[in-house]
């Protein structure tokens, strides 16, 4: 089921999307692309008849409310968003009388699913050593159920149209499933689109192939860059990873980030890429800082001689002209991760070379996917996001996807 091929009029649909949108200090959203990424599929229900029942997710807020992490900061900008009205229910484990009050046209948004231990299935306060964990984890999966079921009760349908919670088997994106019929479950466009994107990664391969795998750490991205040894012509690796790889091969790196227990790893990973004829990419040169700080003083280092005291902080010239030199020439391009600490403006330089690049590879035909927060806010930050060819909002859910691990919230539906 679809939902163009779907009658909504007079009918509650319950959505699940992912509005965990970062916030500032004064709960003020600083970047909105995941809500305007679900307008769409919520808009389409709205004109079709339906009313909404928006369910999302915000922070970690461990299965305990904190108005931190409270979907009634984002009310009126989800409102602004969809032209109409939306009315808040502050527990969405006892939302029942709003939800069966809602006429054709209007809506309601839960608060966050997270403030319940229920909705992630987490055994709370206790240990994964502890000789009760596993009665308790028993325990949880039950509650569980029986809080999927009562999110289920509110509507007639249910569409999933969080990418980003794909790869949770959660309440909300993979059990309340089960309450519904084949044909009243789908997913929504963004939904498809993205994993219509991946399939165009991973199934439909013009080359070369170039991934651009950024970061901090080897570690939060081995699986996927094993997943793409098999896949891909050229791989670039930067970002604080980058110091990691300099370190096992013997270069110093002053007081940059790095992994010392991954260092064979790194080394295990150059072996494999000369193994398969993949073209490994490192940074040759970075710019270093005296502290981790925008207004740190800085010079220019090779990658594998930072002197004591200085870290590595973004990519040098040469690196950059390197990465531009691979980007350009691609036909497939994936994009996970930034080249240095974009946050900070006067370490965007290396990031904004792969950005523009990706753009220009695009510009001449290539397919390219950027996905990933930091990646997506980078492109954002640069104002390219509309001169790729998609960017994800998923993250983790990009990642296993690509990985090519079966996600749970779209074969509940599918």
């Amino acid at each position: 089921m679809k939902i163009d091929n779907y009658d909504f009029a007079g009918k509650k649909a319950i959505v699940r999307v992912d509005f965990n949108v970062p916030l500032d200090e004064n709960g003020k959203i600083t970047d909105d692309t995941r809500i305007r990424g679900a307008l769409p599929t919520l808009k389409a229900i709205l004109e079709r008849g339906g009313s909404l029942i928006i369910m999302s997710h915000m922070g970690k807020p461990k299965g305990k409310v904190n108005p931190k992490y409270s979907l009634s900061q984002i009310k009126d900008d989800v409102a602004k968003a969809l032209g109409c009205d939306v009315k808040f229910a502050p527990d969405c484990a006892n939302a029942e009388e709003a939800a069966a009050s809602l006429k054709p046209g209007e809506v309601l948004l839960l608060e966050n699913l997270r403030f319940y231990p229920e909705e992630e299935g987490k055994p709370v306060g206790i240990d994964k050593e502890d000789p009760a964990y596993d009665a308790a984890k028993k325990e949880m999966k039950e509650r569980q159920k029986e809080f999927a079921k009562k999110l289920a009760s509110y509507a007639n349908v249910y569409v999933n149209d969080a990418f980003g919670t794909a790869h949770r088997k959660h309440a909300s994106t993979a059990v309340i499933a089960d309450s519904f019929s084949s044909d009243d479950k789908m997913l929504g466009y963004l939904m498809e689109k993205e994993v219509q994107a991946v399939d165009n990664i991973l199934s439909d391969i013009k080359r070369p192939f170039t991934a651009i795998m950024g970061g901090s750490k080897v570690s939060t991205k081995i699986g996927i860059i094993e997943n793409l040894m098999d896949k891909v012509d050229n791989l670039i690796l930067c970002g604080g990873m980058t110091y990691t790889f300099a370190k096992a091969q013997g270069g110093k790196i002053g007081d940059s980030i790095c992994e010392d227990d991954k260092l064979e790893l790194a080394l295990d990973i150059i072996k494999k890429a000369n193994e398969k004829g993949v073209n490994l990419v490192l940074g040759t040169d970075c710019v270093a800082a005296d502290s981790f700080s925008n207004d740190a003083k800085t010079q220019i280092c090779s990658a594998n001689d930072i002197p004591d005291g200085w870290e590595g902080l973004d990519a040098g010239p040469k690196t950059c002209e390197a990465f531009r030199e691979v980007i350009l020439p691609a036909k497939t391009i994936l994009w996970n991760g930034p080249a240095g600490v974009f946050e900070f403006d006067n370490f965007t330089t290396g990031s904004r070379a792969i950005a523009d690049a990706i753009v220009e590879a695009t510009n001449n035909g290539a397919f390219s996917l950027v996905g990933g927060g930091d990646s997506v806010a980078c492109v954002n930050k640069f104002g390219l996001a509309d001169q790729v060819s998609y960017v994800s909002t998923g993250g983790g859910a990009l990642l296993e996807a690509i990985e090519g691990k079966v996600l749970p919230g779209v074969a509940a539906v599918k």
